[in-house]
């Protein structure tokens, strides 16, 4: 985290975030260290669909047909975190931390990302195992990893 904090700073960037299953904890991680506010702008804590579409502008449609667990729905919940923010980097996270909730096709562990860095934007999926705050804890963590190696 020490790294990721370094190089946000050294680059004058500013981070979003956008949190459903992980319910705030990287906001949390993020704003816990002194002077936080030269590079975290804010985190959207959007658990129901309801605050997805209503913070994100994520579309009804998309919750519909894909679901809030989806790679779809990552990309428009960082696409609004960018749209509603002044940050440079954006994240969002949407998953299943169990124990229930599953499905066959959606298992407990199932966690979507969306990644914005400068504008140019992803997304992926991770199937992490574990209780519910073993597969909070590590999406906190891959996200800090996955921002660490692009910037």
């Amino acid at each position: 985290m020490k790294k990721l904090i370094q190089l946000l700073t050294e680059k004058k960037l500013t981070i979003a975030v956008a949190e459903s299953c992980t319910g705030g904890n990287l906001s949390a991680l993020l704003t816990s260290e002194n002077g936080s506010s030269v590079y975290f702008d804010r985190g959207f804590i959007t658990y129901s669909n309801q605050a997805k579409m209503d913070m994100l502008g994520v579309n009804a449609n998309t919750l519909k047909n894909f679901g809030a667990v989806s790679e779809q729905t990552a990309l428009e919940m960082v696409q609004g975190v960018i749209k509603n923010s002044s940050a440079n980097i954006g994240v969002s996270i949407t998953g299943i931390a169990g124990p229930t909730g599953g499905t066959k096709d959606k298992p407990v562990g199932t966690v979507c990302f969306g990644f914005c860095i400068l504008g140019e934007c992803s997304i992926t999926t991770q199937y992490f195992s574990g209780d519910r705050y073993s597969v909070v804890e590590q999406s906190v963590a891959f996200v800090v990893d996955v921002l660490q190696k692009q910037l």
